[in-house]
Order: structure tokens, then sequence, then C-alpha cells
């Protein structure tokens, strides 16, 4: 990347693609703290690829399109992606393009993440009714908690 953007204004940026004026790239490994490291690896002097047009034509005719691979249609649309990436993070339910194997597979993963191991029957039971200790002694707590806050504001 350097090469082709220098940092310094004296230096020629070079496109290495450019077959009358690019430039090989020269692979250079080294072993630093016992990884192998490419950071000494440099492009060579800017020239032409081959000393004939013909042979550079004939290079140049062999390249394939690549805008097959790259149009619009190879790519899922961003609300898809959203959809999938909030799912992922826990932000919103099931996406709508998952079968419902897949649904079954991840929920039966949570079960025995959870330690449960019996088979996914939904079930939709209610909430137990609050006994009167508890709504006193979670009520209290609230007084307490709101007189506390009351004390600060005053002072």
């Amino acid at each position: 990347m350097e090469a082709m953007q220098p940092e310094f204004e004296d230096e020629t940026p070079i496109n290495p693609f450019d077959f009358w004026q690019g430039a090989n790239f020269k692979l250079k490994i080294k072993k630093v703290a016992g990884y192998w490291n490419y950071d000494s690896s440099e492009f060579d002097r800017p020239d032409a690829l081959l000393d004939d047009d013909d042979a550079m034509e004939a290079i140049w005719k062999k390249q394939y399109s690549l805008a097959a691979l790259v149009s619009a249609d190879q790519f899922k649309s961003y609300e898809d992606l959203k959809k999938r990436l909030d799912y992922v993070l826990g932000n919103k339910g099931t996406p709508r393009f998952q079968d419902q194997e897949t649904v079954e597979e991840e929920e039966q993963f949570r079960r025995e993440n959870r330690g449960e191991t019996t088979s996914f029957t939904p079930s939709f039971k209610s909430e137990p009714e609050p006994s009167l200790e508890n709504t006193s002694s979670s009520s209290e707590d609230e007084d307490d908690a709101l007189s506390y806050f009351q004390k600060l504001a005053e002072e």
C-alpha cells in the first residue's frame, strides 16, 4: 500500500498492476520471535512485465471478468444482514429466513447449555401470583429506596 500511496512527496507512486510501469513484489520471509514475518517484503523497481507487446496482449486477453462475482445478486440485502446481526447479538427474535429445523436445533443447544435434557415442548405458563409477603417486602424495599433518594434531594 505504501508503494501505491507513498508517504513522502519525493517518492513516486507505483501501480503494481500496470503491464508497462508496474512492479514485481518481492516476498521476503524472516522468522521473528518464533513466527514468520513478512515485514521486509517490498516492490521491485518499476519495469515492463515482458519485453514483447504481443506477449503482454496475449496475457491481457486471458484475463477473466470478475463482474459476475461482484454483481448485486451475489450479496444479501442490508435488511437481511441487519436481521441476522440483531439475532446474533440477541437484540431481536429469530429472523424470518431461518427454517424451523435450524430454530429447533438452536433451542436444543440452549437447553443443553442450561442443563435441561427434556424434549422441547413450548409451554405458556403464567407467572405465579405474588404472595402478600413478597408484595409487602418488595413495596417496603421500594419505599426505603424512595425515601433514601428523597433525603439526598433535600440536602
